[in-house]
């Protein structure tokens, strides 16, 4: 037989209190701080990693991704992107002899017959459609088109460490989080 006595009934009537202060509502609100918490953490590595995964500048990333915050109705903190292969612009396109070198995927390399300046070698001038970089499309002059990486946002989002840096950091971060809010409402009883 188990027989449990308390000596000082304070604690316990300290606790019950902070159970019963902890209504539902309550519980909603410490959730929805804890997954924005969490989600804003993690919003951070994914730039980091999807920087580093695309290639791109972390200001084209911080622009090409979309966060929607939790709220108390919804506990839910959504990323989303949209777009297609983004153009070798982007990529710290610059033009040698061979081709245009870029770093889509963070690997240099050169992407031949291709071009962004108009004229012969060496004295080339002017830039050409915005800086975009051009490929022809046969053997005349014209039509040419604008060089695609094949980077594409929505899809490396969602892969390889992006995806990785997402998951671990709210499988670490979002219990904290629910503790220190639960702990911060409850007025330090929990710990």
């Amino acid at each position: 037989m188990l027989t449990i006595t308390w000596s000082d009934i304070e604690g316990l009537r300290r606790f019950d209190n902070a159970l019963k202060a902890l209504g539902d509502a309550k519980m909603r609100q410490i959730g929805n701080r804890a997954v924005n918490r969490a989600g804003d953490m993690a919003r951070t590595q994914v730039y980091r990693s999807l920087t580093a995964q695309t290639g791109l500048k972390r200001r084209v990333i911080v622009k090409a991704v979309r966060v929607t915050r939790s709220n108390s109705g919804t506990l839910t903190y959504t990323m989303t992107t949209k777009g297609g292969d983004i153009a070798l612009k982007f990529f710290a396109a610059r033009e040698t002899r061979r081709g245009v070198s870029a770093a889509p995927f963070g690997q240099r390399r050169i992407f031949p017959s291709t071009f962004i300046l108009g004229g012969r070698f060496p004295n080339r001038h002017g830039v050409v459609f915005h800086g975009h970089v051009m490929r022809r499309e046969g053997a005349s002059r014209f039509p040419i088109k604008v060089e695609q990486s094949g980077v594409i946002i929505p899809a490396e989002m969602v892969k390889g460490a992006t995806a990785q840096a997402f998951r671990s950091t709210v499988a670490r971060v979002l219990p904290q989080r629910v503790e220190h809010e639960i702990r911060r409402a409850t007025g330090g009883v929990f710990s």
